[in-house]
């Protein structure tokens, strides 16, 4: 189930509290009766954003500022994976003993970020 909507008002009141008072954020949580993982989430959006004090900087006075800063979506840039040889991979597979897994496993440790092997197999099939 979501959390309810907090009020910009009380996000205010765990930037001041954490930020300028210096409270843990458990305590932040307790004066506030809001659970300790909002308050965490709030701190670390506000980290994101650039805000590391308190007073809060005079473009963010307004709340409307507060929110846009604190709640932006993030820039949405496609994760682009190296795509594997497919023709090389096709060559080394007449080889005996050589396996798509293997091959893949190589593909892996060049490509940390790239397809896993449920994926590697489907786009070698296609």
């Amino acid at each position: 189930m979501p959390r309810p909507h907090t009020t910009m008002r009380r996000i205010r009141d765990v930037l001041r509290l954490r930020l300028g008072e210096r409270l843990s954020l458990r305590q932040v949580s307790l004066s506030l009766a809001i659970p300790h993982t909002t308050v965490a989430d709030y701190v670390r959006r506000a980290r994101d954003a650039g805000i590391g004090s308190w007073p809060l900087p005079e473009e963010l006075a307004d709340d409307d500022a507060l929110e846009a800063r604190l709640f932006a979506s993030p820039a949405s840039t496609p994760h682009v994976r190296p795509e594997p040889d497919f023709e090389v991979i096709k060559r080394e597979l007449a080889h005996k003993g050589m396996t798509l897994m293997l091959l893949w496993v190589e593909y892996k440790e060049r490509h940390p970020d790239g397809y896993e092997y449920s994926q590697f197999c489907l786009r070698y099939r296609t």
